[in-house]
């Protein structure tokens, strides 16, 4: 069930700023394995009806600029749930967080403090937040996507 609550949160709409003529919205798909009739195996997309520990998700962030002027200054942010691992963005240009969305960076760049005063590099588990900052306006009545995976803990 927790997994479950977990998804229907990626659900929701990630938090938008400095845009309030943009929609988003958010849909999370598992990624599986099929054999089809003649031997050969494709990788499909599905709704998450049931999802098992290790099931491999793809997060998409749909947006639109609904105005008649350019969209300027936006900013998406998705949270990580916690029973879900990041596994990397798809979308060029994403920021990730390690410390609950208190500082971004390219996941190279940053790093985890330890208990004992040393640090270590951070890795996609350490992920807590994702991020995209538009450098361009988005064009009236433009849309686009960004994605990113996760893996049901």
């Amino acid at each position: 069930m927790r997994i479950l609550l977990a998804l229907l949160a990626l659900l929701a709409p990630a938090a938008a700023f400095a845009a309030d003529a943009v929609s988003l919205s958010s849909e999370v798909f598992v990624e599986r394995v099929r054999q089809e009739a003649d031997g050969k195996t494709r990788i499909v997309r599905e709704e998450p009806r049931v999802v098992t520990p290790g099931d491999k998700l793809v997060i998409v962030l749909s947006y639109r600029n609904n105005s008649a002027a350019p969209a300027t200054g936006f900013v998406v942010t998705n949270p990580i749930p916690n029973s879900v691992a990041f596994a990397g963005g798809e979308s060029e240009g994403a920021l990730v967080s390690v410390d609950g969305g208190k500082s971004w960076g390219a996941l190279a760049a940053l790093r985890i403090a330890n208990a004992d005063g040393t640090s270590r590099p951070a890795g996609q588990a350490d992920v807590t937040h994702i991020r995209w900052t538009f450098a361009r306006p988005i064009a009236a009545g433009a849309s686009g996507q960004h994605s990113f995976r996760g893996i049901v803990e």
